[in-house]
């Protein structure tokens, strides 16, 4: 057979093509793109924060009234209403005589969008400040639980059990109640201290305080559970053999494999904290007035619910589409974050 009739080999790709691979991360914002009520959330979310931040510069161009500011007059107004002074009234604030309500105002003539505005800043806030320190004590703790084991997990793992048997509203309740009360009392000292902190943080200090006492619970249950299923795994003991040491290992072989489900899970823990602020606010053991949240003007609403709607719509639309974000970014950081679920 000449070699004119013998076979060639076809080359399925260029010889100087180089194969492009994503990273793990790359991967999982890929696969995170193309939920596309993922991404719709993700930017809802990023927007919100924008405009929370830079209330303070809304407010400076005119866009914006502040927080507390009473306009005489123009109690309950309707929404898409401008206020104008009567002939016997002063402006306030000074150089103001009228002000247009894009959602109308309170029964103190104050602003509904610029404190639906002002508090965006309290929900993120709480969520911020709630899953930084649900994730910090539950990974020591779940780390400490699931990496030692033994005597250490058993007792550990009791404790847990005996939180997990109280009931954690009821307990944010009743602190919230002990700290309102020691507010009230002529404390000293520490205590003194930490009221005025509180003072100045409009009444945030002790709402975090509150929110964080059982709020760690599931997350270290869910570390321990991932350090467990990861610490007998044979790269884990080839660190080991290899003389690593407990604090590497933890920091640089178990931690980067457990830190997508953990992202996952607190996101999707995130509207908890929300909702639970705004229901504190709600029966007046939230923010101290006039701290504005979207909790403390739903309530403040409710006497003119059938007359001004506007008053708890506003809050509520603002609450209701920041819990489902959050929902629906954490589903899509589940799908993206873990293998099995991808395609699903």
């Amino acid at each position: 057979m000449s070699q004119a009739h013998i076979a060639q080999p076809i080359l399925l790709a260029p010889g100087n093509s180089t194969q492009k691979t994503r990273t793990p991360l790359g991967d999982a914002w890929y696969q995170l793109s193309r939920n596309r009520l993922a991404v719709v959330s993700l930017i809802f979310i990023l927007f919100l924060i924008v405009l929370a931040f830079s209330a303070d510069l809304l407010k400076s161009t005119g866009f914006i009234e502040g927080i507390n500011d009473q306009h005489r007059g123009s109690s309950l107004a309707v929404p898409l209403s401008c206020a104008t002074l009567q002939p016997d009234q002063k402006p306030y604030p000074p150089g103001a005589p009228q002000f247009c309500f894009v959602f109308g105002s309170d029964n103190l003539g104050r602003d509904v969008f610029s404190r639906t505005l002002y508090g965006t800043r309290v929900s993120l806030l709480v969520a911020l400040v709630g899953a930084s320190m649900s994730l910090g004590i539950g990974v020591i703790y779940g780390v400490i639980s699931g990496y030692y084991g033994g005597r250490v997990d058993n007792v550990m793992m009791r404790f847990i059990d005996f939180l997990y048997g109280i009931p954690s509203l009821v307990l944010i309740i009743l602190l919230q109640t002990f700290f309102k009360s020691l507010e009230q009392s002529k404390a000293g000292g520490l205590a003194q201290t930490l009221i005025n902190i509180d003072k100045s943080m409009g009444g945030l200090f002790f709402l975090f305080i509150a929110l964080s006492a059982l709020s760690w619970i599931h997350m270290a249950r869910l570390v321990r559970g991932e350090i467990l299923s990861y610490k007998n795994r044979e790269f884990v003991e080839a660190a080991r053999a290899l003389g690593a040491s407990d604090f590497r290992i933890i920091f640089v072989h178990l931690l980067p494999n457990i830190t997508g489900p953990l992202i996952v899970a607190e996101t999707l823990e995130i509207p908890a904290y929300i909702f639970t602020e705004a229901f504190l606010s709600f029966i007046g053991l939230g923010v101290d007035p006039p701290t504005p949240s979207w909790g403390s003007m739903i309530s403040a609403g409710r006497e003119s619910l059938t007359s001004f709607p506007n008053l708890i719509l506003v809050p509520g639309i603002a609450l209701a589409l920041t819990t489902l974000a959050f929902n629906f970014l954490g589903d899509g950081l589940r799908d993206a974050l873990d293998p099995h679920m991808r395609g699903k």
